[in-house]
């Protein structure tokens, strides 16, 4: 039983989609195959904060009952859900003790994943306010990397990236503020995509973090991302942010080659004084031999990087302020957060929108970096995934110290807002994956979209799997 859920879950949420359409499994099957493993293997990797057994099996004979070649995209499918998003009938604990209301409805992430078919199986752990790049809760525990669970599967959307690699499910919704897809995908050997600002509705919030932060899904394949981002995108009237509407599906848009590109590449990170491991270095160059192998004009450059610390500074502590507000019981806010929070009130809120009216203008000279080539490729991490425990005992001086080189490289593009990728470049010495970053234009998913799929044609990843961790 064991090795069929493994052979069933590793499919692609597309595959298991078009399974259970024609009638070659049920979505009964994956959602009991999903929560047999999860029963098994997530007591060692921490990656769901609650798992909704009753619900899911409720959903999956629905779905079945519905079940046809007209069926939505994501029919029957088990997904998971990062906790800061709402789920009806479930708290919203943003990683914290101080909530304690049951959500409403759906956020509008959650309602476009269902009405395309999609079965919610569980809601994923994070840091207190996804403040982190490690995963690790006073409340809800440490999430622990699938490839070596001594290690942390990165953060903030650390356990949907666990859940994903580990094969719990197919794909997870998480956020990413400052890199918090892409550094756990990179931690996890991952896709993740993080899009252009206001591609994905945050509501009913109307906004995540203001204008650092949006909503997007980790997956094991690049038609998955597509895939899932067709059912995403889209705004509503309560968005602060709306992103230019695509000219294609982006499933549609993977079928057309990207043609020769300009790709500019460069191991400099964004934040001084922060050194890559020489093994992202190799990953970074031998992707370099790849792209220039499919026939792309590929340079290094020197990249002049604006200052961001500002207006991300600005905009994380009204990000934290604003969720923190709206807590039930902020008296159970981590200290750590509280410390966070002392810091936020000496930010006024006329500077956060001073951040915000800072981070266009650097967009404006990103989008001028963007002149001489088509798309950036960097490393997405300085360093390699730490040993779980990062926070422990860390007061937030140190905790942002910890932090610096894992958003060296993602945290810059939350601030223009330009969609980047964290894509798979092998396993290094230690047997954790690697990465790459893909840095495009300001809407051009699609160009990163494109290429991401040659990198994953020409040296496939969605085979290698990690070990099954010791329950």
């Amino acid at each position: 039983m064991d090795k069929d859920d493994a052979e069933l879950m590793f499919q692609s949420v597309e595959q298991q989609a078009e399974s259970v359409r024609a009638g070659k499994v049920t979505s009964r099957a994956l959602v009991e195959a999903a929560l047999r493993r999860i029963e098994r293997l997530d007591p060692a990797l921490g990656a769901f904060r609650v798992v909704l057994a009753e619900q899911a099996l409720a959903e999956a004979d629905a779905r079945d009952a519905d079940a046809g070649p007209e069926s939505g995209p994501l029919h029957g499918v088990p997904l998971a859900v990062k906790d800061e998003f709402d789920v009806a009938g479930q708290v919203t604990t943003f990683g914290g003790a101080a909530n304690r209301t049951p959500a409403g409805a759906d956020s509008e992430a959650v309602r476009r994943l269902r009405a395309a078919g999609a079965v919610v199986i569980g809601k994923t752990t994070m840091p207190e306010f996804g403040q982190w790049p490690f995963t690790e809760s006073l409340t809800h525990g440490t999430a622990h990397n699938p490839w070596d669970t001594t290690r942390t599967p990165g953060g903030s959307s650390g356990g949907s990236a666990a859940a994903v690699a580990a094969g719990l499910v197919g794909a997870a919704l998480g956020g990413d503020g400052g890199g918090s897809l892409r550094i756990p995908a990179a931690c996890c050997g991952l896709f993740g995509l993080k899009p252009q600002r206001g591609r994905v509705s945050t509501a009913p919030d109307p906004h995540l973090w203001y204008a650092l932060g949006t909503v997007g899904p980790l997956t094991r394949t690049v038609r998955d991302a597509a895939l899932l981002y067709d059912v995403l995108a889209g705004t509503t009237p309560a968005d602060r942010w709306s992103a230019r509407p695509a000219a294609t599906g982006w499933l549609q848009a993977l079928e057309t080659p990207p043609g020769r590109l300009r790709i500019g590449y460069s191991a400099k990170p964004a934040v001084p004084g922060v050194r890559p491991h020489p093994e992202h270095v190799g990953a970074l160059l031998e992707t370099v031999r790849t792209l220039r192998e499919l026939g792309h004009d590929v340079r290094e450059v020197n990249p002049r990087y604006p200052d961001a610390t500002l207006p991300f500074a600005a905009q994380f502590c009204g990000g934290v302020r604003a969720e923190a507000a709206a807590v039930e019981r902020p008296d159970l806010l981590e200290p750590r957060t509280r410390s966070t929070l002392a810091l936020a009130r000496l930010v006024p809120e006329a500077a956060v929108e001073r951040g915000i009216r800072a981070g266009e203008r650097l967009a404006e000279r990103a989008d001028r970096m963007f002149t001489t080539m088509d798309l950036l490729l960097t490393p997405v991490v300085a360093a390699r995934p730490r040993r779980v425990g990062a926070l422990d005992g860390a007061g937030l001086l140190t905790a942002l110290a910890r932090s610096r080189p894992m958003v060296a490289y993602t945290a810059l593009w939350n601030v223009t807002g330009q969609p980047a990728a964290s894509v798979p470049a092998g396993l290094g010495t230690d047997g954790l994956p690697l990465a790459v970053q893909l840095v495009g234009r300001r809407d051009d998913e699609v160009s990163v979209l494109r290429v991401a799929a040659q990198l994953e044609g020409a040296r496939p990843w969605s085979d290698r799997r990690p070990r099954p961790p010791a329950a």
